[in-house]
């Protein structure tokens, strides 16, 4: 029976049937209260020695999916009656706060309703940076600790209303705790507290009230609906027997055992769906929840940012989708709600949009229709918990007939334990047919020493507007210089910036637009080495995959780097099903990389998942510079974990040790300059262009469209893919278990060069196919070693040599194919260790 037929038939057999009735027909518990009672809640068996039964929430959006307009609607019904109650000038001062994990959604929501109210929850995930303004136990849980973190602690110092929201009160030990270790720190005269049902015996209903007058102050209570558990004489016994005879694998199937008898490890599941990523780009300024605040101004602009976020998820579903599940993430709640409602709003109602999210608590799955725990998915946790490790679970997804899980986690929790074969998508995509991974960044608010700057920085440029490449293909931290002139003849250029002893990055060569005889050569040498430069691509992405991170975040050192990093991430689609993210960022030698970069990558992305990439070392310089200026980015603004090696398709100088190959070959994309780098030029970083909160900028030459052959470089080497896959294997393998470790040939070999012909400045030897054709395409060129017996690799530098009148001389022992040499008339200051320029 497939998925979708078992959850029909689930839907005929439950027609009618209280989802609490297996539970109380077993063990004599039962509800009496308001009419909507058996509505709202169904029951369940907990593995829990403290309480035998769970309420299990119909509407709120954790254990049972529900529509997310239904989970969002009651959370903001009930905001909207705390305002009613408070009035609008009291209302204007409150705060909500809400409890971790499973309220955390809910608080976020009544704090909607309310309009204009901060919100805080609970956390069980400490943060270093942050100080604790409280905490407080949860004495029926399972887990008990709750933290205070907000980043601004007035958060809490105010005399205004708080507002208290959980799912269910059901003694009021939890409230009562938290009141009374916040009112010793922060008395106010006014509590609100709220739930979705109140469940409270009668002995514990006056305790609030007794409560109330010990610290002086007004507690008022607002619920959705009340009534009362009945629970017999020896209920926590019976209710632990009978979890031990129905958890039994063999008399139940829907639940996952926790370990294999006889290797007393986690079965893996075997996946039959494709797991696929989405970015959301979620707005870098806005936090992912209410752990550390939550203020109107993030409320504001995350509406702004939704529909679009769900619009790209909308368009990653698979066609014909009926019914999809977003599913969240313990604490993460709010966020992959708003976006489950946003795109029920989008997709209207041809697809059935349901929420629901993972959880800590482990709790009895039983495939019954009177029971509120149909099934159970049991994964490791995989966000580092600070209480080690552990199972969690998603329930009710296994057997709901969903065409596509939307799997909703923070980037602290999108580690390689969620990409295991026992993780939570691999789990997922044994019973779903489709699973996409949508990662919302986590907000860890920065240290109180780091530098003022910029609230905003601006969304990466993408094509068509910025470049020729496809939107998804990559985005451009850089500004749009387009409109400024910025271009000089090359001597002319040379000698300006020799004379104001100006930087290189200052200004740009004159595009060079190459003869009909040279583009023949480029589509030569692309036929020629399309093959060899996919199995190079396929290599390297395979190693980061292995040795870096399983999702890694690519950024592409502009612009030689970016093609690249295109391919890289067509390889990681066309053999893995992954949309990496991919981006491009400015580096510039003597004044490093892109500051305001890194900052927005570590806003929305894990530092410790960027892998930077480049399309070929020369001498190093590059892996030198990148690696100094992390280090100064740490000391500057706190922020670590940025790995300074840098992946490369062509590694010819030993320089790194995550590279394709080290063969110094032609790699046709060196053979042009913007015409094959998506029609961008060299990034720039001049003074009254760029400030101290602005991206480096570039210009986009649109005015080239029709000389552009951006395009049929990826595709001629994509399309090269299917028939390396074996030969990327084994390439692969050998890299994977070779010594990789850089030995610096290149530099040794460029210091030997620079003295044997009385250059004396290892900054004009350009070594490599590469650095040698920029010489020859932006530079002043004095000379050409070619190493003799270079074959084809050279055709196009001898055209370009023979061009400019540059003599190529024949070397016996070069390590390298070639090695260009700068005219040091022009350009021994231009190109000296700080990039500046002096007259000779």
């Amino acid at each position: 029976m497939t998925e979708r037929a078992h959850a029909e038939g689930h839907a005929e057999e439950g027609a009618g049937t209280w989802s609490g009735s297996w539970v109380a027909e077993r063990l004599g518990v039962g509800l009496t209260g308001d009419e909507a009672l058996t509505g709202l809640l169904g029951l369940a068996l907990r593995r829990n020695p403290k309480r035998a039964h769970l309420l299990v929430s119909n509407v709120l959006g954790k254990h049972v999916p529900q529509s997310p307009s239904v989970v969002h609607g009651h959370g903001v019904a009930l905001g909207r009656r705390v305002r009613d109650l408070l009035g609008a000038e009291a209302a204007e001062r409150a705060v909500v706060l809400g409890y971790a994990e499973t309220a955390t959604g809910l608080g976020h929501s009544v704090a909607d309703g309310l309009g204009s109210a901060p919100y805080l929850h609970s956390t069980r995930r400490p943060v270093a940076t942050v100080a604790r303004a409280g905490g407080f136990e949860e004495s029926h849980s399972h887990a008990t600790s709750h933290l205070l973190l907000p980043e601004d602690p007035a958060l809490l110092a105010g005399d205004g209303p708080l507002v208290l929201v959980d799912d269910e009160f059901s003694t009021g030990n939890t409230v009562l705790n938290t009141v009374r270790a916040l009112h010793e720190r922060y008395p106010r005269k006014r509590y609100v507290v709220v739930a979705l049902v109140d469940m409270r015996s009668p002995a514990d209903a006056g305790r609030l009230d007794d409560f109330a007058r010990e610290i002086g102050a007004r507690v008022d209570l607002v619920t959705t609906a009340s009534g009362t558990v009945q629970l017999p004489p020896g209920v926590l016994e019976k209710g632990q027997e009978l979890v031990a005879r129905h958890e039994t694998p063999a008399t139940d199937p829907t639940t996952e055992p926790t370990t294999d008898p006889t290797t007393g490890r986690v079965p893996a599941a075997a996946p039959s769906a494709t797991v696929r990523r989405v970015e959301l780009r979620w707005p870098h300024d806005v936090p992912d929840g209410g752990r550390h605040g939550f203020t109107p101004a993030h409320r504001a602009r995350l509406e702004a940012a939704l529909p679009a976020m769900a619009a790209r998820i909308a368009e990653a579903l698979p066609t014909g989708a009926r019914r999809v599940l977003v599913l969240g993430f313990e604490e993460l709640m709010y966020a992959p709600l708003r976006l489950a409602h946003a795109l029920e709003q989008t997709v209207g109602g041809d697809v059935a949009v349901r929420y629901s999210t993972t959880t800590r608590s482990p709790v009895l799955a039983v495939d019954d229709p009177g029971y509120a725990i149909r099934t159970r998915l049991v994964f490791p946790a995989h966000d580092d918990p600070a209480d080690g490790p552990g199972e969690r679970y998603a329930y009710n997804v296994a057997g709901a007939g969903f065409d596509a899980v939307v799997a909703v986690v923070d980037s602290v929790a999108d580690t390689p334990a969620l990409h295991a074969p026992d993780g939570l998508p691999a789990r997922l995509a044994a019973h779903v047919p489709h699973v996409l991974l949508a990662v919302v960044p986590s907000y860890v608010p920065g240290s109180p020493h780091a530098p003022e700057r910029p609230s905003m920085l601006p969304e990466p440029l993408r094509g068509p507007d910025f470049s020729s490449y496809a939107p998804d293909e990559v985005g451009w931290l850089l500004q749009d210089l387009s409109d400024v002139t910025l271009e000089a003849p090359t001597e002319e250029r040379e000698e300006a910036i020799q004379s104001g002893g100006a930087h290189y990055a200052e200004s740009l060569p004159v595009e060079y637009q190459p003869s009909e005889q040279y583009q023949q050569l480029f589509h030569a040498a692309l036929e020629t080495s399309a093959a060899r430069l996919a199995r190079g691509v396929g290599a390297v992405t395979e190693i980061v995959l292995a040795e870096r991170s399983p999702r890694p975040v690519l950024v592409s050192l502009a612009r030689a780097g970016t093609p690249v990093g295109v391919l890289m991430r067509r390889w990681a689609r066309f053999r893995h099903g992954l949309d990496l993210p991919h981006y491009a960022v400015s580096i510039v030698r003597g004044r490093g990389i892109d500051a305001n970069a890194l900052r927005w990558l570590a806003d929305h992305h894990d530092p410790a998942d960027v892998v930077f990439v480049d399309g070929w070392t020369g001498k190093g310089a590059i892996t030198r510079e990148l690696a100094a200026a992390l280090r100064a980015f740490e000391d500057s603004d706190g922020i670590t974990g940025f790995d300074p090696e840098i992946a490369v398709l062509a590694d010819p100088g030993s320089c790194v040790r995550t590279y394709g190959t080290r063969d110094d070959f032609l790699i046709p994309s060196a053979c042009l300059n913007s015409t094959v780098s998506g029609l961008i030029s060299r990034t720039v970083l001049r003074a009254d262009l760029v400030g101290p909160h602005d991206f480096h900028g570039a210009k986009f030459y649109r005015e080239l469209a029709g000389a552009d052959l951006s395009p049929a470089f990826l595709d001629a080497v994509s399309a090269r893919f299917p028939e390396v896959t074996e030969a990327v294997d084994a390439q692969a393998k050998d890299l994977l278990s070779a010594d990789r470790a850089p030995t610096w040939e290149g530099w040794a070999a460029v210091e030997r060069i620079s003295e044997e012909y009385g250059i004396h400045d290892v900054n004009l030897v350009k070594p490599g196919v590469g650095e040698t054709t920029r010489v020859m395409l932006r530079r002043v060129p004095w000379k050409v070693l070619a190493r003799a017996g270079a074959g084809a690799d050279l055709d196009h530098v001898r055209l370009l040599a023979e061009q400019r009148g540059v003599p190529v001389e024949e070397v016996a022992d070069l390590p390298y194919t070639c090695v260009g040499l700068i005219h040091p008339q022009y350009t021994r200051g231009a190109t000296g260790a700080d990039g500046k320029a002096v007259t000779l």
